[in-house]
């Protein structure tokens, strides 16, 4: 296995982006891997407009992580109310599962941590999704309890598949 390496995206890793983040959660293509989100949404995952306001707006990293000069996976890190926010968080369908995933949220924790000087890291994870959510633990993020609901009606997010889709907010101190 190549090296990883990392840097930090630009308008021009949209396009890339945009297909990265989709096979990773939506459509037939993400079924190869255990992240998809095939059977709760369709749709979009990410709005390029969206992705090109994080990329640009102070205090906002989205990461990208290269294998062989390949995009292999992407995370977006921001302050946020005072705290980091991490999202936007995709591994390749066929490269999940290795221990990628982890290595790539410690360089998200350390951006936030050492670029951004955030204590805290959160990130919203639709409530369902058990064993995301059991993922996260095991890395030391902590269930806060605090529920937001689905943006139903905004396409850019997704066209839900069932009615009961909400956010929890999950936190880890840094």
């Amino acid at each position: 296995m190549h090296a990883l390496t990392f840097s930090l995206a630009t308008e021009a890793d949209i396009p890339a982006l945009v297909e990265l983040v989709t096979s990773s959660y939506r459509g037939d293509a993400s079924r190869a891997g255990w992240t998809t989100e095939a059977d709760l949404l369709d749709g979009n995952r990410i709005d390029p407009e969206v992705l090109r306001e994080d990329i640009v707006r102070p205090r906002s990293r989205v990461l990208l992580a290269h294998r062989d000069d390949a995009l292999i996976a992407c995370a977006h890190v921001a302050e946020q109310d005072g705290a980091g926010y991490f999202g936007m968080f995709s591994v390749a369908p066929t490269a999940q599962g290795g221990g990628l995933g982890r290595i790539v949220l410690t360089e998200a924790e350390r951006l936030a941590r050492e670029d951004l000087g955030l204590a805290t890291m959160r990130m919203t994870v639709i409530d369902v999704r058990d064993e995301l959510i059991a993922w996260y633990e095991r890395r030391g993020y902590r269930r806060t309890g605090i529920k937001k609901p689905f943006p139903y009606g905004d396409e850019r997010f997704g066209i839900p598949k069932r009615p009961d889709l909400r956010f929890e907010i999950l936190e880890k101190p840094l």
